[in-house]
């Protein structure tokens, strides 16, 4: 692989997203608004420091999500820490994106597995310097489930719903497509929908007791509405993209130490790659061991019936859809959780990611123009 460069590029749209501006919007949007991520975070008990052979310590974030499948078995079962060798894995758990992307920015982790909106917030706020996208990890498995006497877009008039937190990939969704229905929020100039921000256990709990109307919300929570607390299926947001086949993780890693440390990405790249080939070969013993691992994380495993719901409705891979990107961006910019269209070019590095597939004969994945491949 190339030398990686260590130059910093300056680019246009470093008022995208500032931690202030985020913290007046979440102030804004009808409580609830909390740094969910941050509160309700887990780290792993892996110490910290060089191990015995000098391999260092990699920090690695993700959520205890279905839509984090390669992610939570990577870590469960092992796989990602024997390709990692003897650097010592440390890993911490998130409820939403925008809280693992200020861990990253803060140096608290060097990667986290997250959704495409906080990785480009992260990005523009660094005016494009802090971050790269190097894998993929999961398409679809996101939906709004509302309460069962709402219909349409118009039914959501006065009521109010959920995310995870402002500015992640689930907000930004519900967002615009309510400003495309018709229906503002107080981030694109009105008040027609209420939108809180919170953890989405919270979330389920307040659907069950009907203090919300629904939310758009990831797997395995969408599931979970449906079946345990009697909501349906408004929005499948796979229906809103060509192919039916969006982004919803992929791996962003500190660009510091991408530089500093690529034998150790390559190291988990692999070890990521090895793990989705084996969800691929046997989906049913990995939703089994996902409900474990997830069982772990949170306390509880989910119902049988809520696991195979929320498993077949995501699609592990270690393809970014970085063709996707810039859609995406501009629904941020909609959805007003941007302040102004961020330049993505340099965000994404898969030269690593293309020079694990090719070793294995697996066919390069592109950067769609806005990076190295």
């Amino acid at each position: 692989m190339p030398a990686l460069s260590s130059r910093t590029v300056r680019r246009r749209g470093a008022a995208a997203v500032v931690l202030a501006g985020l913290l007046a919007l979440t102030a804004a949007c009808g409580g609830g608004g909390t740094d969910s991520g941050s509160a309700g975070a887990g780290t792993d008990s892996v110490t910290r420091g060089d191990t015995a052979e000098g391999g260092g310590t990699l920090r690695l974030g993700y959520f205890p999500n279905v839509t984090h499948a390669a992610a939570v078995l990577g870590v469960a079962n092992g796989t990602f820490q024997k390709a990692l060798g003897d650097t010592a894995l440390e890993t911490t758990t998130f409820n939403a994106g925008p809280a693992a992307t200020e861990a990253l920015l803060s140096g608290a982790i060097d990667a986290t597995f997250i959704g495409p909106n906080p990785a480009i917030n992260a990005f523009a706020k660094s005016d494009g310097d802090a971050i790269r996208i190097v894998a993929g990890a999961t398409d679809n498995g996101a939906a709004l489930v509302v309460a069962p006497d709402i219909n349409s877009a118009a039914d959501l008039a006065g009521k109010t719903l959920a995310t995870p937190q402002l500015g992640g990939t689930q907000d930004v969704a519900l967002r615009k497509w309510l400003l495309d229905n018709g229906l503002k929020v107080q981030t694109t100039g009105g008040s027609d929908v209420d939108i809180v921000n919170q953890e989405n256990a919270q979330t389920l709990d307040l659907f069950k007791s009907g203090e919300v109307a629904g939310g758009w919300l990831p797997e395995p929570w969408a599931s979970r509405l449906v079946l345990e607390a009697g909501g349906k299926v408004l929005v499948d947001e796979k229906t809103l993209w060509p192919d039916e086949k969006f982004l919803t993780t992929h791996l962003i890693v500190s660009r510091t130490y991408l530089e500093a440390h690529p034998d150790v990405i390559e190291k988990l790249i692999t070890g990521e790659v090895a793990e989705i080939e084996a969800i691929q070969a046997d989906p049913t013993g990995s939703r089994t061991a996902l409900n474990a691992a997830i069982g772990e994380l949170t306390g509880k495993p989910l119902q049988d019936a809520t696991i195979e719901s929320a498993f077949a409705n995501i699609t592990p891979t270690w393809d970014p859809l970085a063709s996707s990107l810039t859609k995406i961006a501009a629904d941020g910019l909609a959805a007003g959780t941007l302040t102004e269209e961020p330049d993505l070019n340099g965000i994404y590095d898969l030269r690593i990611l293309n020079k694990v597939l090719t070793a294995q004969g697996k066919p390069a994945v592109s950067a769609a123009g806005l990076g190295q491949e």
